[in-house]
């Protein structure tokens, strides 16, 4: 069966717990967001995420998400991964999802490099006999060498980043969800990462990154949404929103 995400009239309320009413409806507004915040009948804030989204992805599609900060681009990942269940509407995911979201979930810092990619790797959903058979190449791609066999503790934070790179993008999935690509290294060892990147949106039959960088969406999408205070603004071909994205970003 072809991969496959459907999205039908999601909404995604967020209760905010930490935060008096009256001083985030004041942050809000000054935003003017006034429109995605409501109060529930116990005075918990909640604010609109998500709100009446739809959209679907085929096999072979490579979708950008561009927006404002705060337009809803990581939290509407975070619902196509099933982190989020929405809070209304429906979200149908047929194949294995692998959401990069946050490289470095889940590594210990009392536990060596190798014990690090056996625990990344099964957070990941990889099999023993899969990290087993890719702990070699993965070590190599690090570069760390005998590192590797040190606690994580003792990394810097280029290394962690590494090493969390390495391992994430060792995986095979079928839908993969990215939350921006990371700097990794000087500028050797950042051409070897978009070069792995380039080899991992390959074998996965979708993609969906959230990004700053035209460049990129031009690169490697072949649809763009456009989100704005959790909705849907635009969702098309790239050279039309993007356009239409950088006209609403200069003013014009």
């Amino acid at each position: 069966m072809s991969a496959r995400v459907t999205l039908t009239n999601v909404h995604l309320d967020m209760p905010i717990f930490d935060i008096s009413a009256q001083s985030l409806k004041k942050r809000v507004m000054r935003m003017g967001r006034r429109n995605r915040i409501a109060e529930d009948n116990t005075g918990v804030i909640i604010v609109k995420a998500i709100d009446d989204l739809s959209l679907t992805l085929e096999s072979g599609d490579r979708l950008g998400l561009i927006g404002h900060n705060g337009a809803g681009k990581s939290t509407l990942l975070r619902v196509m991964a099933g982190i989020y269940p929405p809070t209304a509407g429906t979200v149908d995911v047929q194949g294995k999802t692998v959401p990069l979201l946050d490289i470095a979930l889940g590594m210990d810092d009392q536990s060596t490099g190798r014990q690090n990619i056996r625990l990344r790797g099964l957070l990941l959903g990889m099999t023993d006999a899969e990290i087993r058979r890719k702990t070699d190449e993965i070590a190599d791609f690090t570069e760390l060498g005998d590192y590797l066999d040190l606690p994580l503790r003792t990394y810097s934070n280029g290394m962690r980043v590494r090493l969390a790179f390495a391992i994430s993008t060792a995986v095979e999935a079928d839908i993969l969800l990215l939350d921006e690509v990371l700097g990794v290294g000087d500028a050797s060892f950042q051409e070897k990462a978009n070069r792995r990147l380039t080899e991992l949106h390959a074998r996965s039959e979708i993609v969906v990154l959230a990004i700053h960088s035209s460049d990129v969406i031009r690169r490697t999408c072949n649809k763009v949404l456009w989100m704005e205070r959790g909705k849907l603004r635009m969702f098309g071909e790239v050279d039309e929103i993007l356009e239409s994205y950088q006209r609403d970003m200069s003013g014009g």
